[in-house]
């Protein structure tokens, strides 16, 4: 009598993000090792074999067939789902010519996760700069893959070794933060990290303890009046109605205390710089970014192109490893 087997091996796919800067060595180095999971790499063929011979790195890169059973990545290999570049990248030298070809990478990744091709998306550091000179406005990874899996909202999360940070505003200007931070803002950027951290996370019953957005939060209205008006009464009707643990608001200078953060499973902040600092102080270059809400698992390095970096072999593969560790992990607590 014979068994069948189900196939437990997966297909990442992995962007390459920026050209000319260190995108395209962190992938070359994930072939030095093997991977319990099937890589895909989106990019440019001939760039990266320039890239290997510039890093002296050797390895064989073969094409990607979407018709082929998953096969755990070998060490020395890499498979590439070639996409064309615009012009020949250079190390260090950003080229807007290219920045269509960025997108592209990103679009393809994104439609092979909505298509069920790919379990999840792992990006490098793409530069918004470029991207947004070359024609396109393009704020971040974030944004971009919301609007091509048509999600109204997704959560953006840094994670390293014993913090988990989220954030209700992303990248716009402090001064619109204000006003950003409704009640039913709130509401949907905890309905979807609390969400996220009970499905893709596993985590039964999940604590989440929430910044005020003024110094003291507020200190009784002193300093400020958001949280008396907006994030208190909101916290405490999202507790009564749908039973989430939400500790807060608390002054941002104390919650990362020890105290605090043995109890929390994420921490909440109201914008940008409030959080991400201490995360990235006590974890960068082992921190990953990860998109909540989503239809699919993205997680992303914490750093940005390092464009003096590219092609010298000096580029730290730690923040690209971690992205893809953590994407390992979800893709498996998801079977």
């Amino acid at each position: 009598m014979t068994t069948m087997t189900t196939n437990t091996i997966r297909r990442i796919v992995v962007t390459a993000g920026e050209p000319a800067g260190i995108g395209p060595d962190l992938v070359l180095a994930l072939s030095k090792e093997d991977w319990a999971h099937q890589i895909v790499v989106c990019a440019d063929k001939k760039m990266l074999m320039d890239r290997a011979k510039q890093l002296g790195i050797e390895v064989q890169l073969s094409d990607y067939n979407p018709e082929e059973v998953p096969k755990a990545q070998k060490a020395g290999t890499l498979i590439v789902d070639h996409i064309q570049i615009s012009e020949p990248a250079v190390a260090g030298e950003l080229n807007e010519a290219n920045g269509h070809y960025v997108l592209k990478t990103l679009e393809r990744a994104a439609l092979g996760c909505m298509n069920d091709e790919f379990d999840a998306i792992v990006t490098g550091p793409v530069h918004k700069g470029v991207i947004n000179r070359a024609g396109v406005a393009f704020s971040g990874h974030t944004e971009f893959f919301a609007e091509k899996s048509k999600t109204p909202l997704v959560v953006m999360m840094l994670a390293t070794e014993g913090l988990r940070v989220a954030l209700v505003t992303t990248h716009i200007p402090l001064a619109y933060v204000s006003k950003a931070v409704t009640e039913e803002r709130l509401e949907k950027i905890i309905d979807i990290l609390h969400k996220d951290l009970v499905e893709k996370f596993a985590i039964a019953q999940p604590n989440i303890y929430v910044c005020g957005l003024n110094p003291h939060a507020g200190e009784d209205g002193c300093l400020g009046r958001e949280e008396i008006e907006t994030i208190t009464p909101t916290l405490e009707k999202i507790r009564q109605e749908k039973g989430i643990n939400l500790i807060g608001p608390l002054p941002a200078d104390t919650i990362f205390n020890e105290k605090y953060l043995n109890d929390a499973d994420a921490v909440l902040g109201m914008y940008h710089d409030q959080v991400l600092p201490v995360l990235k102080y006590k974890g960068f270059g082992r921190s990953v970014n990860i998109t909540l809400g989503l239809p699919f698992i993205r997680t992303s390095v914490d750093h940005g192109t390092a464009l003096d970096l590219a092609g010298t072999g000096q580029a730290d593969t730690g923040s690209f490893r971690t992205a893809l560790t953590h994407a390992i992990d979800l893709v498996e607590k998801k079977q």
